[in-house]
């Protein structure tokens, strides 16, 4: 029999940590008529309106079959729209729409609440997000 402990193991601590913060989310999301993955999209969008398909999904880390659904349901609720590239029609782009927009101004109340819930300290959140940075740097992977 292992000596392994899953409760020794920084994979699952991570994977606990990842499903307590999303968690976390939820509730001052459901006020918005947001789910997490959407507000992810979101967030980048209102870093940088008018990314790609591909270069979203590359900055979030998701797969086109994870995003396309993701993006069309987000279409339908009036918050983005695609549209296809000028220069190349094969290339679409997604840009926020005024409701898309206007959501950002609840940006900072819905980080507020996560604060508060985590109880961190300035330094230990700086320390927590270096060290989540660092980890999240190892992924090889491509979306």
């Amino acid at each position: 029999m292992t000596t392994v402990r899953l409760d020794d193991q920084l994979c699952f601590a991570l994977h606990a940590a990842s499903r307590a913060l999303t968690g976390a989310y939820r509730e001052p999301l459901t006020r918005l008529g947001l789910t997490y993955p959407q507000y992810l999209v979101l967030m980048a969008l209102w870093e940088s309106d008018g990314p790609s398909v591909t270069e979203l999904g590359l900055r979030l880390k998701l797969d086109s079959g994870t995003l396309s659904p993701l993006l069309k349901r987000m279409q339908v609720q009036g918050l983005v729209e695609r549209r296809p590239s000028a220069a190349d029609e094969r290339r679409v782009h997604v840009h926020l729409t005024a409701a898309g927009r206007e959501l950002g101004d609840h940006a900072e109340s819905v980080q507020q609440c996560l604060v508060e819930t985590i109880d961190l300290d300035d330094s230990e959140f700086a320390t927590l997000l270096t060290l989540a940075r660092r980890v999240a740097s190892l992924d090889h992977t491509s979306a």
